[in-house]
């Protein structure tokens, strides 16, 4: 029996910002990224961005939820509904889920990726019952290091060769979160 989709709410995260779903009105959000020289490496946002393939992630944002694979969310000032952002879960095995994240960078370094995270990571606990949130870091990516670890998740190790990063392997760590573990 197919799993159901998944329900992507919209969800605060501080005061200042939102999480909810992706929208075909993002399509700046998705072209700003594709111009960053990592977030494409690492990612699914197209690396030459075009309106149709801004559309096809769009989609893919959708149907990650439609086929109940993942909660994709925006993260959205809510001063202005500007979109500077993205974190997402996919599913696991075992009550678990694998976060990541990443911010459009004219708006790195306002807390949207630590706001994000938070909110994403406590409903997570709290709404889908999960056991344990695991996400994966490039040693040298101290920003996004700084973001997991003052989200609460702690670091588990050094994943050697553990994925694919603009056709070479890389290594990553891992760092995880448990409901029983303190916020940063």
């Amino acid at each position: 029996m197919p799993e159901p989709p998944f329900d992507v709410p919209r969800l605060p995260a501080g005061d200042s910002l939102a999480l909810r779903p992706w929208t075909l009105a993002d399509l700046p959000l998705v072209e700003e990224a594709s111009g960053d020289p990592y977030i494409p490496l690492i990612t699914t946002v197209p690396s030459a961005y075009s309106h149709a393939a801004g559309v096809a992630f769009v989609e893919r944002q959708w149907d990650r939820a439609a086929h109940g694979t993942g909660w994709p969310f925006v993260v959205e000032r809510v001063a202005d509904g500007r979109a500077v952002g993205t974190v997402g879960l996919w599913s696991a095995p075992h009550a678990r889920a694998s976060a990541g994240y990443w911010v459009a960078p004219s708006a790195r370094g306002g807390g949207a990726a630590l706001a994000g995270l938070r909110a994403a990571t406590a409903w997570a606990f709290a709404a889908l019952g999960l056991a344990r949130v695991e996400l994966y870091v490039e040693p040298w990516n101290t920003a996004s290091r700084r973001t997991a670890e003052s989200a609460g998740f702690r670091p588990e190790g050094l994943l050697r060769s553990w994925q694919e990063v603009g056709g070479a392997r890389r290594d990553m760590l891992m760092y995880a979160r448990l409901p029983t573990d303190p916020v940063g």
